[in-house]
Parts: structure tokens; C-alpha cells; sequence
């Protein structure tokens, strides 16, 4: 039997105090090979704010993430919907971890040639359209943020009528355009997407759990509908731990709070996986 099979099982979600919880995931911690631990940031590492340019972690978690890089015992990742650019200045964690911005479309700095031609092809839509459509966005007051694989806009804060108005309006000029022909449509937690295909979370996760092998003890922790593609990917060979406060159908196996039980569980990944190696011959 598989690590993780004495203890998920294929129902929806359950919450942390009902009929699972996660010791097994801790117990396998101590045994494993190699650990894999994937991270969303907004709204799992960070708050929701307005503007997302100000969105900074919750206090601990940056403490909580260098603690465990330091400690060498795990592939810390952080998979993100935002340009990695615009990331950096808010994690400030040292030493910095793994990211995987755009949804996949930027690996890390470390994939040198093969990644710049990643970000290359991201940009493959007409980016005259792409460009004047941010202006006519933001000439109406909506907050845009520009990516190498797209653009996304937020309405975080509008009401739900100007929410509407927004929506009819994009829909509307990307069926006219050629955008959307290049771009997808996907909504998140906040906003609407445009984004190119051929990348989501879930393939940075069946990538990097390919890269780390059989025997890797494996967990994704998210909270958004972008994050379902993880979940899925995840399944079977790991665990998903959805990152809300509300109850919504997911793929993922867990549920926990922010940021209360985020903190407590990366402070148990590291305390099993601290004591693990403790217990080596030589260590």
C-alpha cells in the first residue's frame, strides 16, 4: 500500500477534526526519501488585498519557510498564478525558495536556456491586442496585471454589479478578438483571467513530482479554483490540502484554516522531517 493510503480517500473535501487528518502524512514524513512540499501563495501563504501589489505574507509564514529551506529535508516550491516578478518583492524569504510563476509558464531561473524559451512561448498572442485591451481596462478603473502568459483582472472590492458589467464587457471584446483564438478564459478567487494554454498548476506538479520519483512524500497546499488542477494532479500520488475558510467542492483531500493551521502545519512538516533525520546512522 501506498504512503498515503491508510489515510485519504476518494470523497470530496473533509475538514481537519472530522473523520481524517493528516498524522499520516507526518508519520510518512519520518520514513521518506525524498519530500516534496508545493505551495500557492495568495490566500495560502498571504491574505487577499485589495491591491495585490500589498500583499504580504502572514506574519510567521516567511519565518516558517526559511526554517524549513535551511534545513535542507525538503523541495520547497511555491507555485504561482503571479508573474514571478512581481512575486519576489513580497516573499522575501531567504534563502529563496523554488518558484514556479504564471502558472508554470516561468520555471525557475535555474532552467537557464530551456526557460527563457518557456516565457518566450507565453507570449505568442497578439500582444498589440493584449496591450490595448489592458488600457481600455484600466481607462475604466480596473486593476490589471500584465503576464508573461497573459493578463489578469481584479475586482477585488467592486460590487457585484460592477463585477457584472466588467465580466459582459471582457467577455464581449475577447469573442471579438483575436485574443481568443491564443487565450483562455478562467476565473479565480477575485477576478478573470486570460491566460495561454497548454500550463496550469497541475502540470508543475505531475513535473516535479516526475523529477523527484517514486517513494517522494508529496503534499500541495492551495485555495483556489486554480489550484483544482493540483489537486488532481496530486491525487494518488500525494495530498491536497485546500487553504479556506468556506467549504466549496474540491479535489483535494484536506482542508485548513488561515492562517492558524497553515502555520501549525509547516511546523509539523518540519518537526517530522527534522526527527527523521536525527535517526539516521551518522546524523
Amino acid at each position: 500500500m501506498p504512503w498515503w493510503g491508510d489515510f485519504t480517500r476518494n470523497e470530496p473535501m473533509r475538514a481537519l477534526g472530522q473523520e481524517m487528518n493528516l498524522d499520516g502524512l507526518f508519520r510518512a514524513l519520518g520514513s521518506a526519501g525524498r519530500r516534496a512540499l508545493m505551495l500557492d501563495y495568495d490566500g495560502t501563504l498571504a491574505p487577499f488585498h485589495v491591491e495585490p501589489a500589498r500583499a504580504e505574507p502572514y506574519p510567521g509564514v516567511r519565518e516558517a519557510l526559511s526554517t524549513i529551506l535551511a534545513a535542507g529535508h525538503t523541495r520547497l516550491v511555491v507555485v504561482t498564478g503571479r508573474a514571478t516578478r512581481d512575486l519576489l518583492p513580497l516573499l522575501r524569504v531567504d534563502p529563496c525558495p523554488e518558484i514556479w510563476g504564471s502558472h508554470g509558464w516561468e520555471p525557475p531561473e535555474a532552467g537557464g536556456a530551456g526557460a527563457a524559451a518557456e516565457v518566450a512561448r507565453a507570449v505568442v498572442p497578439p500582444v498589440a491586442d493584449l496591450v490595448a485591451l489592458a488600457a481600455e481596462l484600466e481607462a475604466r478603473g480596473v486593476r490589471v496585471e500584465t503576464k508573461p502568459s497573459g493578463l489578469a483582472v481584479h475586482w477585488r472590492g467592486l460590487s457585484a454589479d460592477d463585477r457584472d458589467v466588467i465580466r459582459h464587457w471582457l467577455e464581449s471584446r475577447w469573442v471579438a478578438s483575436d485574443l481568443r483564438r491564443s487565450l483562455n478564459w478562467a476565473e479565480f478567487d477575485g477576478g478573470i483571467e486570460l491566460r495561454r494554454p497548454g500550463r496550469h498548476k497541475g502540470h508543475v506538479v505531475e513535473r516535479l513530482l516526475g523529477e523527484m520519483g517514486p517513494g517522494t512524500v508529496a503534499a500541495y497546499l492551495g485555495d483556489d479554483l486554480t489550484d483544482e488542477d493540483a489537486f488532481r494532479a496530486i491525487r494518488g500520488r500525494g495530498v491536497g490540502v485546500l487553504v479556506r475558510r468556506e467549504i466549496r467542492p474540491t479535489a483535494a483531500d484536506f482542508q485548513l484554516e488561515p492562517p492558524e493551521e497553515v502555520l501549525d502545519f509547516l511546523a509539523r512538516w518540519d518537526d517530522a522531517s527534522r526527527k527523521s533525520r536525527e535517526l539516521l546512522p551518522g546524523a
